[in-house]
């Protein structure tokens, strides 16, 4: 209703009990009689109607976000690395026959242990990593497999998956020059009642104009006490062969 035809009703309803009121006590003073004292008029219901009282809300809290540290922001604009899948996915089964293992090799700098292979592989020097382990070299190839595990040598983040995502762009270090990612696994495990992240990825690059793939993978480990420890497997596709030992060194990671 337009409030112009409101506030005539309103005005029409204040004239019709003015003129009531004064009737009354015109007709009282004919009497003689003495005149009451006027009563309070009621308020009109249509006023009621027109002035409804506001209702009262409390706005829901807005959750706050963290943001993001420079680190993550690098990352996430770096164009070598493949945008992370929604949820979870598992690190399937690589072809393969998997290496037979004998023992662990203990790594007292990240507090790890990781498996020994007994065969084809090879111990060799650890620096930068604190252990490793080496394929033979490939003829005409600067490219071969290696496990290695050290303490994250990045940044740690407030969040493991970060801490992760980020060492396996930090891996790319040791791919071939020109290396871009793809993920084959993101995945929250558990080792040895510890939280850990294992990110699986397949490496892309050109060596003397041909295309070449790595596998990869990177475990991520929650250490009591110290930074987190870092196990990295990578192994090119002149040894595919071999790219079962992805699978035996991510599932025989300890924790003593």
């Amino acid at each position: 209703m337009p409030m112009r035809v409101v506030y005539r009703a309103i005005a029409g309803a204040v004239v019709v009990v003015v003129a009531g009121t004064v009737g009354t006590v015109v007709f009282l003073g004919n009497t003689g009689s003495a005149a009451p004292s006027a009563a309070a008029p009621r308020p009109s219901p249509l006023m009621a109607s027109v002035a409804p009282a506001s209702p009262s809300f409390s706005p829901s809290p807005t959750p706050t976000v963290p943001p993001l540290s420079p680190q993550m922001v690098t990352a996430l604009g770096d164009a070598r690395l493949a945008r992370l899948p929604d949820g979870q996915v598992k690190l399937g089964r690589l072809p393969g026959r998997p290496n037979p293992t004998r023992g662990v090799f203990k790594d007292k700098r990240s507090g790890v242990s990781v498996p020994r292979f007994r065969k084809i592989w090879a111990p060799s020097k650890p620096s930068p990593f604190a252990t490793r382990q080496n394929l033979p070299k490939v003829k005409n190839s600067p490219v071969r497999g290696m496990v290695v595990s050290c303490p994250v040598p990045i940044a740690v983040q407030e969040n493991l998956k970060d801490t992760a995502f980020l060492a396996a762009g930090w891996t790319l270090n040791h791919q071939p020059k020109g290396a871009t990612l793809t993920w084959t696994a993101v995945q929250n495990v558990t080792i040895g009642k510890r939280d850990a992240w294992v990110m699986g990825y397949n490496a892309h690059y050109v060596i003397k104009g041909k295309k070449h793939t790595s596998s990869a993978a990177v475990a991520l480990v929650d250490v009591p006490g110290k930074k987190p420890a870092l196990v990295f497997v990578t192994i090119p596709d002149t040894q595919k062969r071999y790219w079962r030992d992805i699978n035996t060194v991510m599932s025989g990671i300890k924790v003593p």
